[in-house]
């Protein structure tokens, strides 16, 4: 199935790691070009340099309110248009309602929903017909997860905020789509169940909760957020698509 992302461009922020990473490459393997964003300057030119020529890395910051006025200018410089954005940033401090600081908190909100509403809002003014937003969500959305109160706070929210700019943005023809990972194998939900006691035996009750019994890949992670964002998804919009192997058993 051609996707029809050949010579699309989009900026991807938090794209050196993780959820961000695994979009930004399979975005790349079928022929859009990227750029791609993070906060270390060497990493994001590494990743740069090893996705090749349809790849341009900025070292910035998500909560920085010049970033998204920038990152756009990038796009239009290095690949001549600006076709959509995908919004991930690293998951917020781990921790329950007393562990968490008001600094933590604060810095949370900057980066992961001040940060994104501001880059969204920019790509909005920017974008033309036929163009996307997309955020990297959580599967908290509908359901909190014990120890990330943080996250259980701000992604629901930015979810709603998602949805009222799908409504604001369909009659020009601009699709906005959020994907709700749950047990992806990534180097930070390793770094969640590293937090426990066992775990190993957190990994293995988390797998049997999963209808398809085991974590999913950055890859697979990457194939939905690569339709999602591409022409082929045209028709779909508004919509919160949970990537977590069934783990979330309602409708």
């Amino acid at each position: 199935m051609d996707l029809g992302l050949r010579n699309r461009v989009y900026v991807v922020t938090g794209a050196t790691r993780g959820l961000g990473n695994a979009a930004a490459r399979e975005l790349v393997a079928d022929g859009a070009k990227v750029v791609l964003t993070g906060r270390d300057e060497k990493r994001v030119a590494a990743v740069a340099a090893e996705l090749g020529p349809n790849a341009v890395g900025v070292a910035v910051d998500n909560a920085d309110p010049e970033a998204p006025g920038r990152l756009i200018a990038v796009a239009r410089e290095a690949f001549g248009r600006f076709d959509g954005i995908f919004i991930s940033v690293g998951g917020p401090a781990p921790g329950f309602v007393a562990d968490n600081t008001d600094n933590q908190w604060q810095s949370a909100f900057e980066s992961v929903f001040l940060g994104a509403v501001r880059l969204a809002r920019t790509a909005a003014a920017e974008l033309e017909a036929g163009g996307v937003i997309g955020f990297v969500l959580s599967g908290s959305v509908h359901e909190p997860i014990p120890g990330l109160t943080i996250s259980n706070g701000l992604r629901p929210g930015l979810a709603g905020f998602a949805k009222s700019l799908a409504d604001e943005l369909g009659p020009r023809d601009i699709r906005v789509v959020g994907l709700l990972p749950a047990r992806i194998d990534t180097d930070r939900v390793r770094e969640l169940d590293g937090l426990s006691a066992d775990p190993e035996a957190t990994r293995a009750a988390h797998e049997a909760r999963i209808p398809l019994r085991r974590y999913g890949t950055p890859e697979e992670f990457g194939r939905a957020a690569a339709f999602l964002l591409s022409p082929a998804a045209s028709y779909l919009t508004g919509i919160m698509l949970p990537v977590d192997g069934g783990m979330r058993h309602g409708f």
